[in-house]
């Protein structure tokens, strides 16, 4: 089931989402060589919580960390630990908060020092594939309409773009209906309505589409290994277009 979110609730997501986007400008400036992802995560944890809000990650299904942050092959859920983060990674940083009984939702990929140029573009279209998703959360659109246009930008340039794990509605609870693919047909999936918040997430491969999961139980990962990119925003459905909710 759906939950539209008044405007009243929207503004508190949008306090959340706050939090969610001063944690990963945070973590973009801090992030450097040398750095355990562990270290990172600590810092994530400490800057959410000093805006008297819940690290939305902590715990959640036994997630040990406040974030996920992934590097190259990882495509999502890697536990921050005591790996080191070396010149040339890219290095995603996935972000929740919990304020006032609401959730924000972001992600970001960030380049450490000399990155290669086929990190550069991949980095570069996922994050293009994320604004080009974004742009069709319209009221009266169908919610396929983000999903193919997540998947025509990746896949015009030669991507493999992540089937098996989708964005989400969000709102009281981190996961809520309705599941937003990155790939599919226009004329699929509900009418979007002002009132719904959607995290919309591409998740985009260098080579195949296909990914696995560690003996951690959370660590996705390519197939091939090679590199992947992640890319996320809370958005709302209003009547006057898309409205980010997780920006500074």
């Amino acid at each position: 089931m759906i939950k539209l979110k008044t405007k009243e609730e929207i503004e508190i997501m949008r306090s959340a989402g706050r939090i969610v986007a001063e944690a990963l400008a945070m973590a973009g400036k801090e992030i450097k060589v040398g750095m355990t992802t562990a270290e990172l995560d600590t810092l994530v944890e400490e800057c959410i919580r000093s805006k008297d809000s819940i690290p939305a990650f902590k715990g959640y299904h036994g997630f040990p960390a406040s974030a996920c942050i992934s590097i190259n092959e990882e495509v999502v859920h890697g536990i921050p630990c005591d790996r080191i983060i070396k010149d040339g990674d890219i290095v995603s940083v996935d972000v929740g908060s919990i304020l006032n009984d609401f959730y924000g939702d972001a992600a970001k990929t960030f380049a450490i020092g000399e990155i290669s140029e086929e990190k550069q573009q991949l980095m570069k279209i996922t994050e293009k594939s994320l604004l080009a998703g974004i742009d069709k959360a319209r009221n009266g659109n169908k919610l396929g309409q983000i999903s193919a246009a997540v998947q025509k930008v990746a896949e015009a340039n030669g991507y493999g773009v992540v089937r098996q794990l989708v964005g989400h509605g969000i709102g009281r609870d981190m996961h809520e209906d309705p599941q937003v693919p990155n790939y599919g047909s226009e004329n699929e999936g509900p009418t979007l309505k002002t009132g719904m918040v959607i995290a919309i997430e591409p998740m985009i491969n260098c080579g195949t589409y296909q990914v696995k999961t560690l003996p951690d139980g959370w660590t996705i990962v390519t197939a091939d290994g090679l590199p992947s990119a992640h890319f996320e925003h809370t958005v709302a459905i209003t009547d006057n277009g898309p409205d980010i909710l997780t920006v500074l």
